[in-house]
């Protein structure tokens, strides 16, 4: 620690504490499990397909109606979702603002008492929530009450069109596996860039999550893995009741 008296303490980069981060960690997390879940669907769609058929065309065909069903399916997901929770976030605000504006003392003793419960004392927790009350009343309620940022509220757009990319870019990866090789050859290269893939975005998704790496990878590749040999034994079934 610095002994300048004057010079502030800066957070270490790996304890980041901004209230911002949080959020765009909780986003990017969302994106990297939004990628996996493109590349393992879309995956085991083209790889069954491929099984039943070495022609390019249903392959091709399979794949982009798989990439964009997933892709609206994860938007439309998300949508509803984070619309629900922002509705319920308004609800909680402007809930919390009727009571500030018809039982302003009885706020302050609640606010009082979260910092009390928090382990200050009753007369520096007194101090606190009245100077807090005093700067902005409405956000000291929101974030030791509800815990809310009045400014940050969810996007429900932002986190659609944000599901739609990653799932796209993460279903891209097996539907070009499987075109690019030779028929003789795109189920085994498919196999390997697929699963190298979902090493990745375990591993990606374990760092951000502060979780062992081992045990993450492990857990898609496998998963990816009986995904893609479930829909292949399934082509392969099809195929021969075809002939």
């Amino acid at each position: 620690m610095s002994s300048d008296p004057d010079q502030l303490p800066t957070p270490h980069p790996s304890e980041p504490h901004a209230q911002g981060f949080s959020a765009k960690l909780n986003w990017l997390r969302a994106g990297v499990l939004g990628a996996n879940d493109g590349i393992v669907s879309t995956a085991g769609l083209v790889v069954g397909v491929a099984a039943a058929s070495t022609a390019r065309g249903p392959i091709l065909t399979a794949g982009i109606a798989g990439l964009a069903a997933g892709a609206v399916s994860m938007a439309l997901g998300e949508y509803v979702s984070v619309s629900t929770q922002r509705d319920s976030e308004r609800s909680l605000l402007a809930k919390e603002r009727r009571e500030l504006a018809e039982l302003p003392d009885a706020e302050l003793d609640e606010l009082a008492s979260l910092y009390e419960a928090k382990g200050l004392t009753p007369a520096t927790a007194r101090t606190v929530a009245e100077e807090l009350t005093a700067h902005d009343a409405f956000a000291a309620h929101a974030d030791a009450e509800l815990g809310i940022d009045p400014d940050e509220l969810t996007n429900p757009w932002q986190a659609a069109i944000s599901s739609a990319i990653s799932f796209t870019l993460g279903a891209l990866l097996p539907l070009i596996a499987i075109l690019v090789p030779p028929a003789t050859s795109r189920v085994p290269i498919t196999f390997v860039a697929v699963l190298v893939a979902l090493a990745l975005t375990g591993s990606v998704s374990a760092r951000l999550g502060g979780s062992p790496r081992g045990k993450a990878v492990l857990r898609v590749v496998l998963g990816g893995a009986l995904a893609m040999i479930v829909t292949y034994g399934i082509g392969q079934i099809v195929d021969t009741v075809q002939i």
